[in-house]
């Protein structure tokens, strides 16, 4: 049953005098700010569309089909962020449901989605629909909810060891334009397998006090609020910027999640804006505001926090260019210019700081660019930029040119159902670092961009068969080299001095490989019924280099070949 959505016109008188309804002495001043962009959002837009509840990044079974889907043209897509939104992926199916390119195991796909997808389309139960705990639907009102279970075992020489969670998500949508999601996972590992240190795609734990790095928990969730060209909502989730198919390097999704305003606008096909302002953890102690609580000490960490905006343009069908920036910065409270979505931030800090680097924060742009003009093909690239100098960019031993560099490709269906993918990453020294501790490109001190961090470099290639519904094959390769952490050996040999201006300039990339990796991967994984799949992972590896137990989880120390058993239903 098709819903046609009665657009609710409201004005910017009317929100203005909402606002100054609200008794000023209830509003603490640095959260005026916040309020004022919210509002605005709610009341100067007048058509209304459908809620965006996010998908999460983590279900990549779902992530691939909706790419499978874009490069045999079946659908236009920006890949460039994620999560989507579950209206968003419900539209693209309904999409495909009636193109006539779709092969067998194809339409099977689509068809077995849709039992999960149609409720953003129905308002009612009548189609086929998926297993859900609960599950309601009227035209002003919908829930779900389910448990999340599920478990993975690694077993080598070096015996077994075990990732366990459960918990429980929900979704919920008011009338048809404010929505509500969250989930909570405890998890348990019986050693651990994150840390800061590890190159691992493992996402970041925040273990429990005295847990031995065994037990942690993830609670994600929010509050989103849309409208016929755009969205806005107060979250705490994952999420990646950037196209790639092994690991993005601009926002790479393998922090804990952390709380930020998100914002999304997309008022013509051709042109769409992201934006987000975020609380990150520092872990870094406040000296001065920390005191003695009786034989202890109550620890207070500095304030961090992170402001970014990416723009989007079509130029041509299925042809994306994006470019932003982004800024860390901490040491006291939220600054509202950071708060406008659309500002240079770099501009806006030397208009607050002047040109002093001690006195200014770090900022980052980056550009990305994604093309599936040629059917079938999927080819992109990306520049991540921490800091350029065009003056010394050719000078070996001025040069500061901390960046990172993306580039690759997918060809779909090479045979019927076949993808072949590669892959190549190139990080520069200093690239995610800085000096200020509270100002690094972290949060609970994983990076926030490529897994290998600074100095390192990776190819990645794959081939992935999905002979038939649900059964997803992927046979792949991966390499790569990790070098000095300059950082860190300036901090350990007391050259702080070296830290500030020029000490960091004249760094070549790879002078010495302290860790490399080669690995064969072979992953099966089915889909039984939605959100619920079991897997297998073989993986033969070599491990090399004088910094390989720093960066490697103990299961995989001396050895070579890891299993790997796997079910989980629900994300």
């Amino acid at each position: 049953m098709k819903t046609t959505w009665k657009p609710i016109k409201t004005s910017w008188q009317y929100a203005h005098k909402s606002l100054n309804a609200i008794p000023f002495m209830m509003i603490k001043l640095r959260l005026f700010p916040l309020l004022y962009l919210f509002l605005f959002a709610i009341f100067s837009f007048g058509s209304i569309s459908a809620q965006q509840v996010p998908y999460h990044i983590d279900n990549e079974v779902v992530y691939d089909f909706i790419d499978e889907l874009a490069n045999n043209g079946v659908i236009n897509l920006n890949s460039s962020v994620k999560p989507y939104s579950r209206m968003q992926i419900a539209e693209f199916l309904a999409q495909a449901e009636k193109s006539m390119e779709l092969n067998s195991r194809q339409k099977q796909e689509v068809a077995f989605y849709l039992k999960d997808f149609n409720k953003e389309l129905h308002n009612d139960k009548n189609f086929k629909k998926r297993f859900d705990v609960f599950y309601h639907s009227d035209t002003t009102f919908k829930f779900s909810t389910n448990i999340i279970l599920g478990g993975r075992a690694y077993l080598n020489s070096n015996g077994f060891e075990q990732h366990r969670w459960n918990g429980a998500e929900f979704y919920a949508t008011m009338g048809n334009n404010l929505a509500l999601y969250g989930s909570l996972r405890d998890n348990y590992e019986s050693t651990g397998l994150a840390d800061p240190q590890y190159l691992t795609q493992h996402r970041g734990a925040v273990y429990k006090l005295g847990a031995n790095k065994k037990d942690y928990s993830e609670t994600r969730g929010g509050i989103v609020y849309s409208w016929r060209t755009g969205s806005i909502g107060l979250v705490k989730d994952h999420f990646t910027w950037g196209n790639n198919y092994n690991g993005a390097h601009i926002f790479s999704g393998n922090t804990p999640s952390f709380a930020h305003i998100k914002f999304n606008l997309k008022p013509v096909k051709w042109l769409e804006f992201n934006y987000f302002h975020g609380w990150l953890a520092s872990e870094v102690e406040d000296s001065s505001a920390s005191y003695n609580l009786y034989n202890d000490t109550r620890r207070v960490f500095a304030n961090k926090y992170i402001a970014s905006n990416l723009i989007t343009i079509q130029p041509w069908k299925k042809l994306y260019l994006s470019f932003g920036n982004s800024i860390i910065y901490s040491d006291g409270n939220i600054n509202a210019a950071y708060l406008i979505p659309f500002l240079f931030y770099k501009s806006v800090d030397h208009s607050y700081n002047g040109s002093r680097n001690s006195a200014g924060h770090n900022t980052q742009m980056f550009f990305d660019l994604s093309s599936r003009q040629i059917k079938k093909t999927h080819l992109y690239t990306g520049v991540f930029i921490d800091e350029i100098s065009t003056t010394n960019m050719f000078n070996t031993e001025k040069q500061s040119n901390f960046i990172s560099i993306k580039i690759g490709a997918r060809v779909t269906d090479v045979l019927s159902n076949l993808s072949v993918t590669a892959e190549y990453t190139h990080t520069k020294p200093f690239a995610y670092t800085h000096f200020i501790e509270s100002l690094t490109y972290e949060s609970n001190n994983y990076t926030l961009g490529h897994y290998l961090k600074d100095n390192a470099d990776e190819l990645y290639l794959s081939v992935r068969y999905k002979p038939i519904r649900g059964l997803d094959i992927d046979l792949s390769y991966t390499y790569f080299r990790k070098g000095e952490d300059h950082q860190k050996i300036l901090e350990e040999t007391g050259a702080i001095e070296n830290l500030w201006g020029d000490g960091r300039t004249g760094y070549a990339f790879m002078q010495n490989v302290r860790y490399k990796k080669s690995a064969i991967k072979l992953k099966a994984q089915y889909q039984i019924i939605n959100d619920a799949y079991i897997y297998t992972e073989l993986e033969s590896y070599n491990l090399n280099g004088p910094d390989t137990q720093l960066y490697t989880p103990a299961p995989y120390f001396n050895d070579d070949m890891m299993l790997v058993l796997g079910l989980n239903f629900g994300f």
